[in-house]
């Protein structure tokens, strides 16, 4: 997009054009004042501002500066060509304060040859950590002397990376759940989709939190990606706006529909999108809306999420890990051998229907998280550490990423259909016990596929070439069939 200005003889007036929303219409009365207050001339005659292309709506309050200096230049009060991106919001004083969304755009103004930007001083470090020429701007009119070379400001320099992120959980931390920690590798080599199921306080709280010590570093277009969604969602750090650990969201279960995809206007990313290149985890999913749940079935199925508003549409990236817990039944003591449990079958079928079976089939795997023994609970012998368990994760993700190469999909859980039937073929004995547990417990095609993916990952992590019987067996263990 960009901003034009033409300033002609006639009564005074002042118009924007260009499918502006209110923020944007609202831009007259704050850009005349403040170039007033910055002690340039406001021109008494016809000012037109038109915002191109015109067929796109315009939204927030990021034009400011580029309106502003478009109309200084029209009037003549800048002489020099303004070379480069202008985005900030203004103040009646004409100080530039932040907007949201910065990275997004610096990464399209590059793609368009655009290196040099002229942004906010709180936003000037998302451009260059992208690798652009960011001109800080404190107020307006230090931007017209950088401009004019009377008063020339210092590129921001690029700011310094994040340090090596440090978890809160170590698997180290949980004792004995030498299941569930499993489940919790497989989900971590292949971003499959885990379902924790167990009484309260087996830990599944505490086994969800220790997954993101264990995700493979992000690589870096996923650096790039997930921050400028976090750059959108107004959640970047000023000082370190490249994010260096995978995301993790966790988000309460009164979360709405809106806070869990997105929405609103302008469209703004949602948990799902927020947890692009992570893992989200829903605690207490049976807890949730049905109706907010089973928005997460187009985002786990495609990867994205696409938010639609009258004159506006956004879709924002949301391929991520889910993982959710749940208690077994209302009281949660279902199957408890310590504790018996009081629900009526009625009540459990109907706390267990929260969760869909389209929803449900799109899990991977569902894994019972049963009380840890007392013995185990004070063993003090060593445990497999994260970081163990992590280098094993690298290695089976180095093995996809040669599979994968020259294509989109970066790990198991993304295959196509065509890959699953190229790069999961079974062995005689792993096909008769896939083929009788799909006959005995009518697993759907999507389910069939999954759990494919699922035997393919667990060979990976075994580095093995082709799925085996035992592989196999892993995955329709982990996915409750066995």
């Amino acid at each position: 997009m960009w901003v034009e200005a033409d300033v002609a003889n006639g009564l005074p007036h002042f118009s924007i054009v260009g499918l502006p929303d209110t923020a944007v219409s609202e831009a007259r009365e704050r850009v005349r004042s403040a170039i007033r207050n910055s002690g340039f001339e406001f021109p008494l005659r016809r000012i037109v501002v038109n915002l191109a292309p015109a067929e796109r709506r315009k939204e927030g309050t990021g034009f400011d500066l580029a309106i502003a200096l478009a109309i200084l230049k029209a009037s003549g009060q800048i002489e020099r060509e303004i070379d480069g991106l202008c985005l900030g919001e203004l103040s009646l004083d004409g100080a530039v304060r932040p907007i949201r969304g910065v990275m997004p755009r610096i990464l399209r103004a590059r793609d368009n040859g655009i290196e040099r930007a002229y942004l906010p001083a709180a936003n000037a470090s998302e451009a260059a950590a992208l690798g652009s020429e960011s001109i800080p701007l404190p107020h307006l009119r230090a931007a017209v002397e950088h401009v004019e070379g009377r008063a020339r400001l210092v590129p921001a320099p690029v700011p310094p990376a994040a340090p090596e992120p440090s978890w809160d959980v170590d698997l180290a931390d949980i004792a004995g759940q030498d299941t569930p920690k499993r489940a919790l590798e497989i989900a971590a080599a292949g971003g499959h989709n885990l379902l924790l199921v167990g009484p309260p306080g087996t830990g599944k709280t505490m086994l969800a939190r220790a997954l993101p010590s264990i995700l493979p570093p992000l690589e870096p277009d996923e650096v790039l990606l997930a921050s400028a969604i976090h750059s959108v969602a107004g959640l970047t750090d000023p000082d370190r706006p490249l994010l260096r650990a995978r995301p993790f969201r966790a988000p309460h279960h009164t979360a709405s529909r809106l806070a869990l995809v997105g929405g609103g206007v302008p469209p703004r990313p949602g948990e799902v999108s927020l947890a692009h290149a992570g893992a989200l985890f829903l605690d207490e999913v049976g807890e949730f809306p049905p109706g907010v749940l089973e928005t997460l079935r187009e985002p786990l199925e495609e990867g994205a999420v696409t938010i639609s508003r009258a004159g506006s549409s956004a879709t924002y990236p949301a391929r991520f890990t889910l993982v959710a817990a749940q208690n077994p039944c209302p009281c949660g003591r279902w199957g408890d051998p310590e504790a018996e449990c009081t629900c009526l079958p009625d009540a459990i079928a109907r706390y267990r229907a929260r969760i869909s079976g389209p929803l449900l089939d799109r899990i991977d795997m569902r894994v019972a998280v049963p009380r840890v023994p007392y013995r185990e609970l004070r063993d003090r012998r060593e445990r497999e550490t994260s970081a163990a368990v992590r280098c094993r994760v690298e290695r089976a993700r180095a093995r996809m990423r040669g599979r994968f190469a020259g294509t989109r999909r970066r790990c198991n859980a993304e295959m196509t259909k065509r890959e699953v039937e190229r790069y999961c073929e079974l062995d005689a004995s792993g096909e008769r016990l896939v083929s009788a547990a799909v006959s005995a417990r009518r697993i759907s095609a999507r389910g069939y596929h999954r759990l494919l993916r699922v035997a393919r990952t667990v060979a990976d992590l075994a580095e093995a070439e082709t799925i085996a019987s035992e592989h196999a067996a892993v995955a329709l263990l982990l996915r409750g069939e066995a």
